[in-house]
């Protein structure tokens, strides 16, 4: 079963691809359960929580059983977060970067317009994140890609990848 996880910062176009990929796999995509749980919360939450959405990830993750699973985020995207945020990572989130999770990880450059979105924070530091999920990427060591550019061109770079897995 081959696992692959769209990351990168706000509005960068995760959900964009990740719906292009699935839609070309004919599978459903796992969404970012963080959307869901600031859905509930109007928004608000503490450091605490990014523990809770981590976790209701990755049940959403271990709940697939195709040959292949596309996911709309993937850990790191907590561990930059938090760090930038709180200035602190838990042990929990920690553990799951370091696991692999993930066969591949398709870092979107935000080389995009910013799409505003109520439950979006920082518009204006997506390049300094991009720099921290790069970092965090060779870091732990993961196989990733960039995608940049128009979404023809970030799906064909993204269908090239997944195929040689």
């Amino acid at each position: 079963m081959i696992k692959v996880a769209i990351t990168g910062p706000e509005s960068s176009g995760k959900t964009t691809l990740s719906v292009a990929l699935a839609d070309h796999f004919k599978i459903d995509f796992i969404p970012e359960f963080a959307r869901e749980f600031l859905e509930h919360s109007s928004g608000k939450y503490d450091q605490t929580d990014l523990d809770i959405i981590a976790k209701g990830q990755l049940d959403s993750i271990h709940s697939k059983k195709n040959e292949l699973t596309i996911s709309d985020t993937d850990f790191i995207v907590l561990e930059i977060w938090s760090q930038y945020k709180y200035g602190t990572v838990s042990t929990y989130i920690n553990e799951l970067v370091q696991k692999n999770v993930f066969d591949l990880h398709i870092l979107c450059t935000p080389d995009i317009p910013w799409e505003e979105d109520p439950l979006r924070e920082n518009s204006n530091s997506r390049n300094e994140l991009f720099d921290l999920y790069l970092e965090s990427l060779i870091k732990h060591n993961k196989n990733f890609i960039i995608v940049s550019g128009d979404q023809n061109e970030r799906v064909i770079k993204s269908l090239k990848s997944i195929h040689i897995l």
